[in-house]
């Protein structure tokens, strides 16, 4: 028990300086603040009433009406029973405030890691800071992206499980692989974990190769059977969110469309061609609209010599405020305009954050690992971090973007292609750990290493003095056509060149700042690592000097774009979803169920609404594509239809007169269902979606032709104002219906149509009956004379066969973990 309790106390040590250097960045969360997210505030709004209904019932829906006039309810919020393993893992880890907990399971993830290969563990805590605090990771945790987060902080582990399974080491390699993949597939960001599966391939590949070289085969083969047994364990352990999620994803935008019709244009924009085949995937332009900039890579190494983010503060040295001054301005308004944000970025984003900084220290040290690192496992982070790469350029880089887009499985279902910069993060501060390492271990003179470290700090601190002195003169500092975005920014087309000029000014000076910056740190870096080489300091100084100049490097970068002033306390924050007049107004209709359109923003990418209404729009990664496409081309042309026909009953919209917000009552909205005096059959979706742009859907149904057996005898519709249709029981995922009606008549219902007779069944007095689709993505049913109860339950097939393999693969999970901890114990 002593011997196991000293061994494990320095890295319970190691651990808890990880933790205080978390907790230092976040300090605000210590005092019970927290932030306010963009993506969680907008999670919260659309997950509102399934919370709510659980709350009065117990049960977790399985769709909801909150977002997008319905979706499946298990894309928002809900629970997966099964999982036993993550959800201990993440009770767990509820102790630590949450902004600290993202920090410290990053910094844990490479440690873990790190020991793992066998790295020293103050090394491994170096490792541990430059991955976690890498300027992307804290732009997007102030964003919000928290999956994304978590799913960065688990890959290493699953690294760490490979390597100890292709060392011999079968029993503990395997069960570190399946409770990483566990715990990735629970932090439930997709693209995340495609893009390390993308990078992690090469490795094993490449291991697999030198083993079989080596005459290890028998190694390789039982390895390779642990791994596959492990990784369908762990995928399994989560296979119930990840099947319905799969199952989704062919009924959303990153699935196959119907349409081929030419996209809508604004005004002014030259009409595209109608696409010769439907599109399957997401768009292409849209799925790069996120690419980096070739160039702007440089800010992996000089932060700001792109501009930085989208709308940076100047200071009263500004060439900017020095123009305001010029212009009128008193010396107060030029300081408020210039501290508030100028316009510094010039790269490829349409918004920037702030710049993906991987820190000068690690760059360098990183480079100095091509040199020294005499393992094969180099070449492996040099290829991984240069396809990395290749995906975050995007469009930018068109011939390998297209080409994976085009050829390569699931690579056309994801957008923002910039993530993958912080997967480079991970790969350098890999390499930058095995590079002390091997000093640490080789112990080699200057001599020996001479040569790699003038050539590391010549391509680094090189690059860096190169730009500090000329690179003004070097880059273009301006976007196209910016002179008269500018120029409209400040109300005058013809100050446009004037404030051109300041800016590129203002940029090229904080180019050259920055570029000072990284060239001291590196200066810095270098000047130690020859201190040790030469025996001036020894190992420990070296490796905590290194520690403090990584840390501070990032921290202070971090520090401009997600700082203490971006929390705020509880009460602040539950402050901002409290209803607003408009919403008390809304909610003075104690109507079963109607909808909300929020016209204030765009209302495809805004749940505010969602938090208290079911609402038209919403904010989720993952939109039904019949509903998108209906919002792009019928709602422009035809708005009225549209929103009758979804049971829009009031719009919040923004008095111009009043500048205050008032929700307009919607006289036309068709309500929860109606019959139609007519209907129409249309051949395919191009011929249905034009005709929706003129439809009067009170009126006349459009439907499909492939559902013109289903309206077999249904020739003629008799209309009678006598005949009533009305919800009477609402559920989100179970509705109840009663008509009334002196002949057969044809019913919408202003629900969406998904997976129709399959997940969604309709019954009619208890009896199973099919439905249809119609008006593009309505539901559509005959209902005969007299007065019946209708039904409509949600009962997805996919949802239970998922439940059954997360209980199987948790119980086996928790088996592996078991038995993998005792046999490597005994073995040891």
């Amino acid at each position: 028990m002593k011997s196991t309790l000293s061994k494990l106390l320095p890295h319970l040590l190691a651990l808890l300086v990880l933790f205080v250097l978390a907790a230092l960045y976040a300090s605000p969360n210590l005092q019970g603040k927290v932030l306010g997210m963009h993506d969680i505030q907008q999670a919260q709004a659309g997950a509102q009433e399934l919370n709510e209904f659980y709350k009065a019932t117990g049960r977790w829906a399985l769709w909801t009406n909150s977002m997008f006039s319905g979706m499946p309810a298990y894309m928002v919020a809900g629970d997966y029973p099964y999982t036993f393993v993550g959800k201990t893992v993440a009770v767990t880890l509820l102790i630590i405030p949450e902004t600290i907990r993202i920090v410290f399971l990053m910094m844990l993830g490479m440690y873990v890691l790190l020991t793992t290969m066998g790295v020293r563990r103050w090394l491994a805590v170096l490792g541990a800071v430059a991955f976690a605090f890498g300027s992307y990771n804290m732009i997007f945790i102030k964003a919000g992206h928290v999956s994304k987060m978590y799913a960065l902080a688990y890959m290493p582990g699953i690294l760490a499980g490979v390597m100890l399974a292709l060392r011999g080491r079968y029993w503990i390699g395997g069960a570190v692989t399946a409770l990483f993949l566990c715990l990735e597939l629970a932090s439930n960001h997709l693209q995340i974990t495609y893009y390390f599966g993308l990078a992690l391939v090469p490795y094993i590949i490449m291991e697999a190769v030198v083993q079989i070289k080596e005459g290890r085969l028998k190694n390789l083969i039982t390895a390779g059977i642990v791994l596959a047994v492990s990784a369908a364990i762990g995928i399994g352990s989560y296979g119930g969110r990840l099947l319905v999620t799969l199952d989704y994803t062919k009924e959303t935008t990153r699935g196959k469309t119907e349409l081929s019709l030419a996209k809508p244009t604004q005004p002014g924009q030259a009409a595209p061609a109608a696409t010769a085949a439907p599109q399957n995937g997401l768009d292409r332009s849209y799925a790069f609209e996120y690419s980096y900039g070739i160039g702007e890579t440089l800010t992996l190494l000089i932060p700001r010599v792109y501009g930085g983010a989208s709308g940076e503060p100047l200071t009263d040295g500004s060439d900017m405020y020095k123009l305001l001054l010029q212009r009128g301005l008193d010396s107060a308004q030029a300081k408020q305009i210039v501290e508030g944000g100028m316009p510094t970025y010039w790269g490829d984003l349409p918004i920037n954050g702030g710049p993906a900084y991987a820190g000068a220290v690690l760059i360098f040290l990183a480079v100095l690992g091509l040199f020294v690192v005499q393992h094969r496992i180099k070449w492996w982070v040099l290829g991984a971090t240069i396809l990395m790469l290749f995906i975050a350029w995007g469009k930018n880089f068109a011939a390998f973007g297209d080409f994976m887009f085009d050829h390569f499985p699931l690579y056309n279902k994801f957008r923002a292609v910039t993530m993958t910069l912080s997967i480079i993060q991970f790969l350098l501060a890999l390499l930058a750990v095995l590079a002390i390492e091997t000093l640490l271990s080789r112990k080699p003179s200057f001599a020996e290493i001479k040569t790699g470290l003038i050539a590391s700090f010549a391509l680094t601190g090189g690059l860096a003095l190169l730009l500090w002195l000329v690179g003004p003169s070097l880059l273009e500092l301006r976007k196209p056509n910016e002179s008269a975005q500018l120029g409209q920014m400040f109300g005058d087309p013809a100050f446009g060149p004037d404030v051109l000029r300041a800016m590129i000014e203002d940029r090229g000076s904080i180019l050259r700042a920055d570029a000072l910056r990284t060239l001291i740190f590196i200066v810095l870096a270098t000047g130690l690592v020859w201190l040790y080489v030469t025996n001036k300091v020894k190992e420990t100084v070296l490796v905590v000097v290194l520690i403090a100049l990584t840390y501070f490097d990032l921290f202070f970068i971090d520090k401009r774009y997600f700082n203490n002033d971006d929390f705020t306390t509880k009460r602040q924050a539950q402050e901002r979803i409290a209803p607003s007049p408009v919403d008390e107004q809304i909610l003075q209709d104690k109507g079963l169920s109607y909808r909300v359109l929020d016209n204030r923003g765009y209302f495809m990418s805004d749940a505010n609404a969602s938090y208290f209404h079911k609402s038209l729009g919403g904010y989720h990664a993952a939109k039904l594509k019949r509903y998108s496409e209906l919002m792009e081309y019928a709602l422009p042309k035809n708005f009225m239809g549209v929103i009758n026909m979804l049971n829009a009953k009031y719009v919040i919209q923004r008095d111009p007169q009043s500048n205050q917000d008032v929700a307009q009552q919607n006289p036309e909205a068709l309500g929860n269902a109606w019959f139609v005096q007519n209907y129409r059959l249309v051949p395919d979706a191009n011929a249905e979606m034009t005709a929706l742009q003129t439809l009067n859907p009170k009126q006349t149904a459009l439907i499909d032709q492939r559902y013109a057996g289903d309206l077999k005898g249904l020739t003629t519709l008799q209309y009678d104002s006598t005949n009533t249709i009305q919800l009477v029981a609402y559920q989100p995922d179970q509705l109840k219906y009663e008509s009334k009606a002196n002949s057969e008549q044809l019913a919408v219902f202003s629900e969406i149509f998904y997976k129709g007779n399959t997940d969604w069944k309709s019954y009619i007095d208890g009896k199973e009956v099919p439905h249809i689709r119609v008006n593009y993505l309505l539901r559509g049913l005959r209902i005969p004379a007299g007065t019946h109860t209708i039904e409509f339950k949600f009962d997805p097939p996919v949802w239970k066969t998922g439940m059954t393999i997360d209980l199987v693969s948790n119980i086996a999970l928790i088996l592996l973990i078991v038995a993998g901890v005792v046999i490597d114990s005994r073995r040891k």
